[in-house]
């Protein structure tokens, strides 16, 4: 009588552990020993919309004039037709910041939900605060349909309501206390479970630290002086450096342990 293992029943048998590929992925063989980095488009459209928010700024601070009498509505008005080109531009630049704003708070909130604890809120807050400069330049954006060209027909337009769109286009889309929050958030994202480089950590205490509190304190429109300038440092942290998430080597586990590590330490 045949030994039953000798039957055919064996070649049903699974096979060793180290003979079988992975079924779910064709080209495991092919990929071995090169583990796919994280993606990072996310984070060069957060440098655009730090470039885009920078440019609203300078344009937006640009239109003062220390010489001119801000109690003569028919002055403003005429300042304004006479910058109607920067007025364009300005807008283009604050409706693509806002789109761009969107894309890379969900990456952000994705890249800090990857290496802190199910269930924190961390990305969610960060994510939360870049939406609220979004709002911001809509909102800041948002009359420009109503009087980007009525400032050339000043005779049959209210001068005094094109005033009032001089100090909205001055005051709105500085509104970048959002930033300032998003940038605390990361700080505390590394400080208690490593999840981002140290320095944009840091650069999250301090840049966001600062426009936190300027966008709290009555001069809130300082935040936009400060804010732009940790999103386009923060995102090219993100785009060019943070190689060890991309690489796998930074995930929720050795995150924190790398933060136990440093403070045992």
């Amino acid at each position: 009588m045949k030994d039953p293992t000798t039957m055919g029943e064996v070649f049903l048998a699974d096979p060793p552990a180290g003979d079988r590929r992975d079924e779910r992925d064709p080209g495991s063989e092919r990929g071995a020993g090169r583990p796919k980095e994280a993606p990072r488009a996310w984070a060069f459209t957060g440098v655009a919309a730090a470039l885009c928010g920078l440019f609203t700024v300078v344009v937006s601070g640009g239109l003062w004039d220390p010489d001119l009498d801000y109690s003569d509505p028919v002055a403003i008005a005429e300042r304004l037709a006479d910058a109607q080109g920067q007025l364009i531009a300005m807008h283009v630049a604050t409706t693509v910041g806002m789109v761009l704003m969107v894309v890379f708070a969900l990456g952000l909130a994705r890249r800090v939900a990857a290496a802190t604890p199910k269930g924190s809120l961390i990305g969610g807050v960060a994510a939360s605060g870049l939406g609220l400069v979004a709002v911001a330049s809509l909102l800041g954006s948002g009359l420009d349909t109503e009087f980007l060209f009525a400032t050339e027909a000043i005779e049959s337009d209210v001068p005094e309501v094109i005033a009032f769109y001089n100090h909205w286009i001055a005051t709105i889309p500085w509104l970048w206390i959002g930033a300032g929050l998003a940038g605390v958030a990361l700080a505390v994202a590394g400080r208690r479970h490593g999840a981002v480089p140290r320095w944009i950590g840091i650069t999250g205490a301090v840049l966001g630290g600062l426009t936190l509190v300027a966008g709290i304190s009555p001069l809130q429109y300082m935040a936009g002086f400060s804010g732009p300038v940790w999103l386009l440092v923060t995102a090219i942290g993100f785009a060019v450096g943070d190689r060890a998430f991309r690489k796998g080597t930074r995930t929720a586990g050795t995150g924190r342990a790398d933060a136990a590590a440093g403070a045992a330490a």
